[in-house]
């Protein structure tokens, strides 16, 4: 079988994997000489912790399978069981933490609710003041910049992969075939079309009515932090925006303890993780409406800032880099990808949001299974 994957980003290049692992060729078409969009611009998370239960849940459970077996066999990939740590500053945030910890699917996420003391036994670098912290053992990370490299590093080696970079899919011409920008045909028995944010050209063409929306986050990275970060480290705030932490403690923490108003108006929460040079990966916010700004805003930085010097006891390195990203995500949030059918021997698997790095490998086991690869 010969496999069309179009798009250069994680999700693309898992279906590349999978495909290849399969015995199959794969041409992967990408539109820039190398990917640019929201798989760089992320934490390199494989984020367990906070996934929704059922289908969700299965699936970054799976993912997170997959990916540490894929690191084992491509070191290159920086894949680290981590684990994470939610600091608890009071009594509502340690209610919602205690009630995720009782969840019927708890063990299955590796939660754990531990003292301030135990904290930073795990994560030494965890000096600020906090009461507790939620622990989840199943939470990994890799390194987003350099991933998709390393891992075609390791599909060329198969011989029976080919990327063509600097070149845009602009037209389906028959079953299983794309014309590009060069005016080439690609024609394979299953063409994947994994654009991630580019929702425009193409993809409008051939789903019109695409119940995919694009979402905007700021994020920064700070020069290296001097001593290991061991864990992944997010806020209370993150109760709030992660599915996982629905409960009648979360409605009581909303109901009582608002927001930082810097925070509530930009869709805010903590993530942080730490790069294999020492750098801090730290965000971030949630913009859904268009037309999105094209500059970045300085009061999320300066909010980020301070929650990370108060978990951290001390000044936060300097930061070096500063930017935006924009992912794809259902409208219904619930679904974990879109996946269609658009023509002849040709899917479009996009919107995954931001689980998109977290369930890449299992997305693309789930295609190749459907598919009969």
């Amino acid at each position: 079988m010969r496999v069309i994957v179009v798009g250069g980003g994680v999700v693309g290049t898992m279906h590349a994997w999978q495909a290849v692992e399969r015995g199959h060729e794969v041409v992967q078409i990408e539109r820039e000489a190398e990917a640019r969009g929201a798989s760089l611009r992320n934490f390199g998370q494989i984020w367990v912790s906070g996934r929704a239960g059922g289908e969700e849940l299965d699936t970054a459970l799976r993912a997170r399978e997959l990916w540490e077996a894929i690191g084992e066999r491509v070191p290159g990939l920086g894949f680290r069981a981590i684990g994470s740590l939610t600091p608890v500053r009071n009594s509502r945030e340690h209610a919602v933490a205690e009630a995720a910890v009782a969840r019927a699917d708890a063990a299955a996420r590796g939660y754990k609710l531990v003292t301030a003391e135990e904290a930073r036994a795990i994560n030494p670098a965890l000096r600020g003041a906090f009461e507790a912290a939620l622990w989840c053992e199943r939470d990994a990370a890799v390194e987003p910049r350099t991933a998709q490299l390393h891992l075609r590093e390791a599909l060329k080696a198969s011989g029976r992969y080919t990327f063509l970079p600097g070149r845009e899919v602009r037209e389906v011409v028959g079953n299983g075939a794309v014309r590009d920008d060069h005016g080439d045909v690609h024609q394979g028995d299953a063409v994947i079309l994994a654009t991630g944010a580019w929702l425009s050209g193409l993809v409008r063409e051939l789903v019109p009515d695409l119940p995919v929306r694009r979402v905007r986050l700021q994020m920064m990275q700070t020069a290296p932090l001097g001593e290991p970060l061991t864990t992944s480290v997010a806020d209370a705030d993150s109760f709030r925006y992660y599915p996982a932490y629905t409960s009648e403690a979360l409605d009581e923490l909303n109901a009582e303890q608002a927001q930082a108003p810097i925070a509530a108006a930009h869709k805010m929460q903590l993530l942080m993780v730490q790069r294999q040079d020492g750098g801090l990966t730290i965000g971030d916010t949630h913009e859904y409406e268009h037309p999105f700004a094209f500059d970045t805003l300085e009061d999320p930085y300066v909010h980020l800032t301070e929650v990370v010097e108060s978990f951290l006891g001390r000044p936060l390195p300097q930061i070096r880099r500063r930017w935006a990203g924009v992912y794809a995500q259902c409208t219904d949030t619930t679904r974990v990808v879109h996946r269609q059918q658009v023509a002849d021997g040709v899917w479009l698997v996009t919107g995954p949001g931001g689980r998109g790095m977290t369930c890449s490998p299992a997305i693309a086991e789930t295609t190749a299974n459907e598919l009969g690869w």
